[in-house]
This record gives structure tokens, C-alpha cells and sequence, in this order.
């Protein structure tokens, strides 16, 4: 991620603090750090790009809640406020950006061979809370159907984790229809959702699967510029 906020950052003017941060487990790069440091420099508007593959996460509702930009979290928290001086403008996750759905067709489209006959499965995390599900499958659907129109593929379709669909989705395209399945992860980093379980819940099935997540790829760095330029063109002083 690192090198994804490097190259965007220096699309930006020189004199514009940049700084990643993480909301848990990398000690001294915690999403506190990340503003103190900025602060520190007398930053007292704070862009704030949350780094996650689709608006249904809860993740990004409680970091919401935590930096002053909702009152209240819609899914109950053990996340604290921050302390934040300055005014924080919060911006959307990826969800169907057009520059996403190419990210996602070009870590499979090696593993096509007769476009006409294969379907691609776009696998998700998905949420077990019923409006964060809405805006998985909101988001989900439209990046499954943009890929689908860049791809050339016969059809396109997505699957999620919770609930599970992932097996019923596979075994539709290819017991019932005939079609090859190529599997996407819908996953910014590998791990164990791309290594272990979406293989799990597809034992004895027929599929294509190289397990690649979205990063590393140059045009996270260009999602993030575009987003970032949108957000500062927008700001009022």
C-alpha cells in the first residue's frame, strides 16, 4: 500500500502532507499517529481516504464514527473517538470505479482461453448486517457488470462470503449452464481469504482460480490521485 500512496502522493503539489495509516495491529502507524503526525505539521483540514474495496464494510462506518464524522456508529463499536483538531472530509471507498474494474480483469485475464465459454465470478467479503449487505451488493453487482463489459467474457456475476454464495455460484455457471467459472477476489491484499478459505468453500468444483488480490497495481495509485484532486476541487474555505 505503501508504494500505491507514494506514487499518488506525488501527483499532488509538493507541499501537501501525505501519510498512510492502518486501523489496527501496525504499531506506530495507527490511524491516531497518522493525525497527530499530520496536525504536528499544521495540517487542519484532513482528506481522509478510507482504503476499502466496498462501502458495505463496517470497518469504514466505525471510522467514521471515530473521527467525528458521524454522531453515532450504525453497527455498535469497540473503536474510540479520535482526538482531531482539524476538520475531516471523508471520502468513499472504491466500490464500481471504473479504474477497479480494469485492476480486477487484468490480475485474471491470463486465465481466459475461449472468452465466449467462461463466466467470471467476482468473490467478495460480504457482511453478515443487513444494510452493510445492501451496499456490498450494491457495489458488488456494478463492478461485476463493468468488468464483464471490459472482459468480453460471455457473462459476469459475484459471490459473497457472508452469506455464502460462493459455492452455489460456481456450481450454477458450471454444472447447470456449462460455462468455464474464472474466480476474481474482490480482496485489496493476499491472505487468508484469497489463499485458504474462498478455495475451501469450492473443494470438488471446477473453476480458475490464480488467487491474485488487487495490489500491488499501478492504477490504485491513479484511483486514489483521481479521488483525492475530486475531493480538493470540491473543498470550500
Amino acid at each position: 500500500m505503501d508504494e500505491a500512496v507514494a506514487e499518488a502522493a506525488a501527483g499532488l503539489p509538493a507541499e501537501l502532507p501525505v501519510v498512510s495509516a492502518f486501523l489496527e495491529i501496525v504499531e506506530g502507524r495507527l490511524i491516531q499517529d497518522g493525525i497527530n503526525e499530520l496536525e504536528a505539521q499544521g495540517v487542519t483540514d484532513l482528506i481522509v481516504i478510507p482504503l476499502f474495496v466496498s462501502s458495505g464494510s463496517t470497518h469504514i462506518d466505525e471510522i467514521a464514527y471515530a473521527l467525528g464524522v458521524k454522531d453515532t456508529p450504525e453497527k455498535e463499536t469497540d473503536l474510540e473517538r479520535f482526538r482531531v483538531s482539524g476538520r475531516v472530509i471523508f471520502g468513499d471507498p472504491i466500490d464500481d470505479d471504473p479504474l477497479v474494474a480494469e485492476m480486477v480483469w487484468d490480475k485474471v485475464k491470463e486465465l481466459s482461453e475461449s472468452p465466449d465459454r467462461e463466466v467470471l465470478l467476482l468473490v467478495g467479503h460480504g457482511s453478515i448486517h443487513e444494510a452493510f449487505l445492501k451496499r456490498w451488493e450494491r457495489g458488488i453487482s456494478s463492478l461485476a457488470a463493468r468488468v464483464g463489459q471490459i472482459s468480453g467474457l460471455a457473462a459476469a456475476d459475484y459471490a459473497l462470503l457472508n452469506p455464502d454464495s460462493v459455492r452455489r455460484k460456481v456450481g450454477f455457471w458450471s454444472e447447470e449452464q456449462g460455462y468455464d467459472v474464472i474466480v476474481a477476489p474482490l480482496f485489496l491484499s493476499a491472505g487468508y481469504f484469497t489463499k485458504t478459505m474462498i478455495p475451501s468453500r469450492l473443494n470438488g468444483l471446477s473453476y480458475r482460480y490464480s488467487g491474485d488480490a488487487l495490489l500491488p497495481h499501478p492504477l490504485l495509485s491513479r484511483w486514489m490521485l483521481q479521488h483525492i484532486l475530486h475531493i480538493m476541487g470540491s473543498l470550500t474555505i
